[in-house]
């Protein structure tokens, strides 16, 4: 009988122990579990016809609210006769009076107009409270008022006082991936949160009035937009989320003294202000976008292509061959930072015409709209019905600095087109035929 008391109770310590290790485990195996980011949802702004911007209007409206010489009315039309934008995009209604409003309200009535629209839109689309946001992240470069964008928000929608803000300024185009990569990292300490992003750029107070031809490529590039972005760390968001986040590779080349002065805020000879854009540009982003893809690559690229690589890097170093990262991803939304941008994106990745189709439709329709850019081009490739339910997606941007931003997203749910997606009543038209130069002025 003591024998078979000893034995019970010495099996009853051993279920316990193995109990606990099996409790111990399975808490061990929750706690090591990657959190899991989620794209919930977007919205772009579209701007009313009344702000539409054609051309030869833009042109009038310079020579006569600038009074700037004949020669530099020239060069913009030539850089906006070889730019693919339409004669669709936009501009705030104060650039376009006579003699030009630029000043604090001009400019804070544009961004209040895209900011306010883009959120109402999107928080009325998903049916949620300003209060359920627990994140919230602004953008905007070249205007930080105070107080702050975020703060505006925060004023307008009356979120809670205990909602985690920021306010980005003056990381130029790449900024709207960058929120994301800060989204991304906040989600992932504080779980199970909703996280809010607002990318815009205001054009009013940093219109270019002067004669410099490296600050006039801003006028002529530059069109007005936003984009509001909903990211969520709360695995029960799964079954609503149309993307998972996959990765974010962020590259700053700002340490070199010629990536960092390419795209710079000064004055110009007569003491005006503007953005100067330097022929650097395009080789800099170039040198730029190859780091990016190196620290991207093998997260990304199948085991063969990049055995494939390396083994060529080896035995042929001079080769001149580039992975396929078309093995990697089935859309492509690039940064509409120009038609040169768009080229280059082209043949660095040896991608077709219908890859960079969605930029370019953004890029001709609504023009360079800074950090939201790659929004937009993500909304076209809804409303054409091309993204499904296991495709992968690259966004990638370039910025002043120099940077160069890239985010991965998986989708993980057949989608429809949103009926509120901006391009929806007029996709059927899309692609158009963009030639690569027009004439805007008289023979």
């Amino acid at each position: 009988m003591s024998e078979l008391t000893t034995l019970l109770s010495s099996s009853g310590s051993i279920l316990k122990i193995f109990i606990s290790l099996l409790v111990f485990h399975l808490v061990y195996q929750r706690l090591r579990r990657r959190v899991k980011v989620y794209l919930l949802d977007f919205t772009c702004y579209r701007a009313p016809d009344s702000n539409r911007l054609p051309m030869s209007t833009l042109l009038e409206t310079i020579y006569l609210a600038n009074q700037i010489d004949q020669e530099s009315i020239d060069f913009q039309a030539r850089i906006l006769e070889r730019s693919w934008l339409s004669n669709q995009t936009s501009i705030p209604p104060s650039l376009t009076e006579i003699p030009l409003k630029k000043s604090l309200t001009s400019v804070q009535t544009e961004t209040m107009t895209t900011i306010f629209t883009s959120v109402e839109d999107l928080l009325k689309k998903n049916k949620l409270s300003p209060r359920n946001i627990d994140i919230l992240i602004t953008n905007c470069s070249l205007h930080a008022p105070t107080p702050s964008l975020s703060a505006m928000v925060i004023n307008k929608f009356h979120m809670r006082s205990n909602i985690k803000s920021f306010s980005l300024s003056g990381m130029g185009c790449a900024a709207g991936i960058l929120s994301v990569s800060l989204a991304n990292d906040l989600l992932k300490v504080h779980k199970g949160s909703l996280a809010l992003i607002v990318s815009t750029e205001a054009l009013n107070t940093h219109w270019y009035i002067g004669k410099d031809r490296s600050m006039l490529l801003t006028n002529c590039l530059f069109r007005m937009g936003a984009a509001a972005v909903l990211m969520s760390s709360n695995e029960q968001d799964r079954g609503n989320a149309k993307y998972e986040l996959l990765h974010v590779v962020r590259t700053n080349k700002a340490k070199d003294d010629r990536a960092y002065r390419c795209i710079y805020q000064d004055i110009d000879s007569e003491l005006k202000q503007g953005v100067s854009i330097t022929k650097d540009v395009i080789t800099v982003a170039g040198d730029v976008l190859k780091m990016n893809l190196t620290t991207l690559g093998p997260l990304v690229l199948p085991y063969l292509e990049l055995l494939q690589y390396v083994i060529r890097k080896i035995y042929k170093p001079s080769s001149s061959y580039r992975p396929n990262f078309k093995k990697a991803f089935e859309h492509f939304c690039i940064h509409t930072g120009g038609r040169a941008v768009i080229q280059a994106m082209e043949m660095n990745l040896n991608l077709t015409e219908e890859d960079i189709e969605p930029s370019k439709m953004t890029l001709h329709r609504f023009g360079n709209t800074s950090s939201s850019s790659v929004w937009y081009a993500l909304s076209y490739l809804e409303a054409k019905r091309r993204v499904k339910r296991g495709d992968k997606v690259l966004q990638i941007a370039f910025g002043s600095g120099f940077k160069c931003n890239s985010a991965v997203w998986r989708c993980i749910r057949e989608l429809e087109p949103d009926t509120d997606n901006k391009w929806l009543d007029s996709i059927e038209s899309y692609p158009v035929d963009v030639p690569d130069s027009i004439s805007i002025r008289p023979c």
